[in-house]
């Protein structure tokens, strides 16, 4: 049975589309729900959870919305709302909301958070927060900004979209492409962040992997000519099919190189091979950076053993991604692979050129930690790695790092 917590986590985009299609403005919605989400999650645990969840946080916020609308501050923007609403015929705002529709409208939430009127980086923490359901924390820690910068620029969206009073519909097809590039950014990240978690106890959150996974699945299903969108599940199904192995009894975290590659998913991986290859077969032009990813994970998960890794094939494609992308992580990621195919001296030269941008990051510190210690510098070695477990925020990455900076200190030196 899900947690309290899982369960409003999968219950708030339904909630909060419920409340926008009635209600035709997403910004109030969305308040509205945080804080039906928030009393849920203060009566659930000691009342228990009502026999109609979903219901019960509709009605909560259908509240809320019902006292916006008939305070003297909204009357104004609630009659000019009206005048402009395209939405087909709905209930009063003043009458119960009733029974939530079956269909499932989160991607089309995403999609209105996805506003041309945002830059992307406004729209795709706004879709992350009100949508997905990340704290601004996980969203800071993924674009690496600090918690306040990213809490302002949230806010600015909100009230961006909330002045912009776009009706909840899906957006003409000629419209569609800037918004489903966010739209696309938006499931990479919230199954990176359920993949490996910024923060917390564990190393992974399967539920958001899951969700980012489902979600990716109905976009490729209303979208199956687009090869960005197969390669952003193709990406997402290699990865995940690695999870049962990257940690150990104890939940420790296991790197790629010493998991048990039986444990796999096989099932996962060939799904994934298949929407790759036919990706990469038919796409237009240049393949796109979840297509590069999604053949760098399918290079991964195709060699039998670790020391079977064709590194090669894979520093050839981060050298074609970094160019597409000018990512400073995928640079970081092109130091690990020129390392393993080059050498631990190449990937430390590469690792040098972002050093700039990511040296406060943990990675950074735990990658050169790695080439270090390749290289034969234990003191170099065992102080990146506890660099990296000093800024390391999710508990499971931070013992690893811990473990390996004893372990290097314990190696025998040269005799």
């Amino acid at each position: 049975m899900a947690s309290p917590e899982d369960l409003l986590r999968e219950l708030a985009p339904q909630a909060l589309g419920v409340i926008t299609r009635r209600y035709g403005d997403f910004a109030s919605a969305e308040d509205a729900v945080q804080e039906a989400l928030l009393a849920a999650a203060v009566s659930w645990p000691a009342e228990g959870t009502p026999g109609n969840p979903l219901g019960w946080l509709i009605r909560v916020a259908g509240r809320r919305m019902t006292d916006q609308f008939r305070s003297d501050s909204t009357r104004r923007r609630r009659e000019l709302l009206a005048a402009s609403w395209s939405l087909p015929a709905s209930p009063s705002p003043f009458t119960d909301p009733g029974p939530a529709p079956s269909r499932d409208d989160t991607l089309i939430l995403m999609l209105l958070c996805c506003n041309p009127a945002l830059a992307p980086g406004s729209a795709i923490p706004l879709t992350l927060r009100a949508v997905g359901g990340l704290t601004t924390g996980q969203i800071a820690a993924a674009f690496l900004v600090p918690e306040p910068t990213m809490g302002q620029r949230i806010s600015r969206a909100k009230a961006t979209l909330k002045a912009a009073a776009e009706p909840f519909r899906l957006p003409p097809p000629d419209q569609r492409e800037p918004r489903l590039r966010s739209l696309r950014h938006v499931l990479y990240l919230l199954f990176n962040e359920g993949y490996t978690t910024s923060s917390g106890p564990d190393l992974a959150r399967a539920d958001l992997s899951g969700e980012a996974i489902r979600l990716a699945r109905m976009l490729r299903a209303s979208l199956p000519g687009d090869p960005e969108v197969a390669g952003l599940l193709a990406l997402m199904l290699l990865t995940e099919a690695r999870r049962p192995a990257r940690t150990g009894p104890a939940g420790e975290l296991i790197p790629l190189a010493s998991q048990d590659r039986a444990r796999w998913d096989r099932s996962l991986i060939g799904g994934g091979l298949a929407l790759i290859t036919e990706a990469l077969r038919h796409g237009p032009g240049q393949a796109g950076e979840y297509q590069l990813q999604a053949a760098i994970a399918a290079v991964h998960d195709q060699a039998a053993r670790a020391q079977d890794t064709d590194w090669a094939k894979i520093l050839a494609l981060y050298t074609v991604l970094e160019q597409m992308t000018g990512n400073p992580v995928v640079t970081l990621n092109r130091a690990g692979a020129a390392a393993m195919a080059e050498g631990p001296t190449a990937g430390l030269a590469i690792l040098d050129t972002v050093a700039g941008q990511l040296g406060e990051h943990h990675r950074y510190h735990s990658v050169r930690a790695h080439l270090l210690e390749q290289a034969g510098d234990r003191d170099g070695a065992r102080a990146g790695f506890q660099a990296a477990a000093a800024r390391a925020t999710n508990v499971r990455e931070q013992q690893y790092l811990i473990t390996k900076a004893a372990q290097v200190a314990a190696r025998p030196g040269p005799g």
